[in-house]
C-alpha cells in the first residue's frame, strides 16, 4: 500500500505542476493538429482513401506529439534538483517510473479524446467503437511505458531533446506497426484473427517495458 500510495503522490503532483503551467499539454496539442490539418488538406483523398490513411495520420500525429511531452517529463526534476530529493524517498524507484508513465498515459489519452473525433470531422468518417478505444488504450500506455522509460534514460543528458527521438522511434517501430495495422483492420474490415495477432502484440509490449520499468528504472534514474 506504501508503493501505490507513492506512485499516486508523485503522480497527483506531476498533475498539479501540468494543470498550472499547461505547457506540455498546449504544445502537444498545438503540434499534432498542425500534422493532420497539413496532410488533410494537402492531399486531394477519395473517402476510401481516407479511411484507409486514418490509422496512419492518427497514430504518427500522436507519437510525435508525444515527444513534446516526453522530452519535459523529467525537465522540472532535473532543472531544480528534485530527482536527488525523489531518490531519497525510501520506496521502490520503479514507483517515480509508474508515475510518469500514468501521467504521459494521460496526456496521450486527453490528445486522442481530442483528435479522434476532429480527424473523423476532417475525413468524413465515423471510427468510433469499443474494439478502436480498446486499441487507443492500449497503444497510447505501450507509448507511455516506452517513452518513459527511454526519457529517463536520456534525462541526464544536455541534449536530451535530440537523443530521446533518435531512441525512441527505432523502439516503438513494433509497437506502431502494431497499433496502425489494428486500428486498419477495425476501419477497413479485416481477419478478426489477425486483429487478436496485432492485439497481442500490443499486450506483449507493455507487458515488456513494465517490466523493464520495474526492474531496470531504478539504474536507470541513479545513473
Amino acid at each position: 500500500m506504501e508503493y501505490l500510495r507513492v506512485v499516486w503522490t508523485l503522480f497527483r503532483k506531476d498533475l498539479r505542476a501540468e494543470w498550472r503551467s499547461r505547457e506540455m499539454l498546449s504544445s502537444m496539442l498545438v503540434f499534432a493538429l498542425l500534422a493532420i490539418i497539413l496532410f488533410v488538406f494537402s492531399f486531394e483523398l477519395s473517402a476510401d482513401l481516407h479511411r484507409q490513411a486514418f490509422a496512419g495520420t492518427l497514430w504518427i500525429s500522436l507519437c510525435f506529439a508525444g515527444t513534446l511531452g516526453l522530452t519535459r517529463s523529467f525537465a522540472q526534476e532535473q532543472e531544480n534538483s528534485v530527482v536527488e530529493g525523489l531518490l531519497l524517498v525510501p520506496v521502490d524507484r520503479s514507483a517515480i517510473f509508474f508515475a510518469k508513465a500514468l501521467a504521459n498515459w494521460l496526456w496521450m489519452m486527453l490528445l486522442a479524446v481530442l483528435l479522434v473525433p476532429l480527424m473523423a470531422f476532417f475525413m468524413n468518417l465515423n471510427p468510433f467503437s469499443w474494439s478502436l478505444l480498446g486499441v487507443i488504450l492500449l497503444g497510447t500506455l505501450g507509448y507511455a511505458l516506452c517513452g518513459t522509460f527511454l526519457a529517463g534514460i536520456t534525462s541526464r543528458l544536455r541534449h536530451r531533446e535530440n537523443f530521446l527521438p533518435l531512441l525512441l522511434f527505432p523502439v516503438l517501430l513494433p509497437l506502431l506497426l502494431a497499433v496502425v495495422r489494428a486500428t486498419g483492420i477495425l476501419l477497413n474490415g479485416g481477419d478478426s484473427a489477425e486483429l487478436i495477432t496485432w492485439l497481442g502484440m500490443l499486450a506483449g509490449y507493455d507487458m515488456l517495458f513494465i517490466a523493464l520499468g520495474l526492474f531496470l528504472f531504478e539504474q536507470v534514474i541513479a545513473d
